[in-house]
């Protein structure tokens, strides 16, 4: 069998990584909801004209980001 070497403990230390890794994505996913959602109720306290100035600014950002996705992508 072999001896276990210094690789064994980088490839523990992945392991633990990897099983963490999603547990970090839906903590920083959970806390993104809920800036958004506060951030939302916000907006729409202030009135119509700045919750359409606010999805027009959105829908801009979404479709730039779209855009250099697909042209990086290529």
């Amino acid at each position: 069998m072999d001896e276990p070497g210094p690789d064994a403990t980088v490839l523990a230390e992945e392991a633990l990584l990897g099983l963490l890794l999603p547990f970090w994505q839906v903590v920083i996913g959970a806390v993104v909801l809920v800036v958004l959602v506060l951030s939302v109720r916000q907006l729409a306290r202030r009135g119509r004209s700045r919750m359409t100035t606010a999805l027009l600014v959105t829908g801009g950002v979404i479709v730039g980001l779209a855009t250099i996705g697909v042209l990086l992508e290529g």
